[in-house]
């Protein structure tokens, strides 16, 4: 029998609420799976993609990962991964190089033999490009009595899917019994078309959304049986305290406090959740209470539409979207200042993120193209397809891809609830390190400016669609 750990989107860097020591969380929950690996005498690790958060991880997280990587290397278990969205490059990959270094392997469409398993890999791909996308990968062992593919993206039949499994397993040139996979946050496991399909989760809370326990799946293959997937939990990841309050009329902020004051909040995340009728609250009074009492973080969302209160006086303002929509077409902005645009204007980013989102992205996409940001040039003030998030709320199109702004808008994504939200990234092929940079038939691409953006919501990461239907990949944070 052959026994794995799968496990995926550690969104290792993340410097979540811009806590340092939840930047820390995120590394020690990685280690987490790696000393459970070595003490379960599992045959392997295999990580479904998102082992960064983003492209650029700094020195500190990177000797970090190395370290645990060595560990595993010094105790005989293979690192196994693929490329995910958020840390691809246009380039080599860093997974490239931990393989360099004698402490991975990046899974492509050449077989790698474990025992009696062949594992395959297929790194993210974005969605404009998995139209030609051909599934041919080498043929199985003879020696090999499973076949297992490990990938990336938002497949089928999982809520806010935008990839079809069931045309990957017709088309490919090899019989699964398995699909591992990574992106979407949330565990959960399927079977189709007589494969197994099943994602593993995160291994820290990318997003407020994200209650359940953190954990990854242990897989099990023997011959002659099918695999057998089982959860298992991480016991060690930060402690979220989630408190919920529903105001009834002329409750305020006295019931939201008395309701913090019911938890132990010492070092702990501190989720409050307002809903109901109620008062207005001020978040600060809230998030100084928890924390005075130990918190690490705490954060305040009031779900509530209230009223303005004042004097009852009579006023007409336009209607700001409306406003917002003839000014955006009236600039005649390029898709990067148009991404940005989205990005500022997202009322699911946390405020507190925003500089350092807009930042990070301007510098990317000047890195790529240092004319990203000249106006468009086949793109008209009074164009009527160019569109905004606005438009998008007042449409209700349930589709990023299917409004009416430029092409490259299917290219990007909007996080709705942290971590999550889903640009197309682009990662580079999966197939034999040939040097010369050139894709296989089984093709992945690299992350490009136009299709990489990383917003989030509430500081987590977190695959979905938002209220308005627009496609967000769960590898996306607030």
């Amino acid at each position: 029998m052959t026994r794995v750990i799968h496990t995926g989107d550690t969104h290792i860097g993340y410097q979540q609420y811009n806590s340092p020591e939840r930047r820390r969380d995120f590394l020690e929950a990685f280690r987490s799976v790696a000393e459970d690996a070595i003490e379960g005498d599992v045959d392997a690790v295999i990580h479904a993609g998102d082992l960064f958060h983003d492209r650029r991880p700094n020195l500190v997280d990177l000797q970090g990962t190395v370290e645990i990587l060595r560990s595993l290397e010094a105790a005989d278990v293979p690192f196994l991964a693929i490329v995910g969205n958020h840390e691809g490059k246009r380039d080599a990959q860093w997974l490239d190089l931990f393989a360099d270094l004698g402490l991975a392997t990046r899974l492509g469409a050449e077989p790698y033999v474990l025992e009696d398993v062949a594992l395959y890999g297929l790194d993210f791909v974005p969605r404009s490009r998995r139209e030609k996308l051909e599934y041919e990968f080498d043929p199985v062992p003879d020696e090999a009595a499973h076949a297992a593919l490990v990938s990336h993206g938002l497949f089928e039949p999982f809520p806010h899917a935008d990839w079809d499994t069931e045309r990957l397993l017709e088309e490919s040139t090899v019989e699964f019994d398995a699909v591992l996979l990574g992106d979407n946050h949330h565990p959960d496991t399927a079977e189709l078309e007589g494969t197994w399909v099943t994602y593993c989760g995160s291994t820290e809370r990318a997003s407020a959304s994200e209650r359940e326990d953190r954990g990854y799946n242990l897989v099990a293959f023997e011959p002659g049986q099918e695999p057998a997937i089982r959860r298992r939990g991480l016991e060690s990841t930060r402690e979220f305290v989630f408190a919920d309050v529903e105001l009834a009329e002329g409750e305020g902020v006295d019931r939201v406090q008395e309701r913090v004051r019911q938890h132990d909040l010492e070092d702990a995340v501190v989720i409050v959740t307002i809903e109901g009728e109620g008062k207005p609250i001020a978040p600060a009074a809230v998030e100084e209470l928890a924390v005075d009492r130990g918190a690490l973080v705490a954060r305040v969302n009031d779900r509530r539409e209230l009223p303005d209160e004042g004097e009852a006086v009579s006023v007409s303002f336009a209607n700001p979207d409306d406003a917002v929509r003839e000014r955006v077409r009236e600039l005649g902005l390029s898709d990067a200042a148009l991404e940005i645009d989205r990005t500022v204007r997202n009322a699911d980013l946390a405020d507190a993120n925003v500089r350092e989102q807009i930042e990070r992205r301007v510098r990317e996409l000047l890195e790529d193209d240092d004319t990203a940001f000249e106006p468009a040039p086949d793109r008209k003030p009074s164009d009527e397809d160019v569109s905004t998030v606005a438009d998008q709320l007042a449409s209700g199109d349930g589709s990023a891809a299917a409004t009416a702004s430029t092409e490259t808008t299917e290219d990007e994504t909007v996080a709705a609830a942290d971590d999550g939200s889903s640009d197309e990234r682009e990662t580079e092929p999966v197939v034999a390190d040939d040097g010369d940079g050139e894709t296989a038939t089984t093709e992945t691409s690299q992350p490009s400016a136009e299709e990489t953006a990383e917003t989030d919501s509430g500081d987590g990461s977190e695959s979905k669609t938002d209220s308005n239907g627009e496609y967000a990949s769960l590898g996306d944070f607030e």
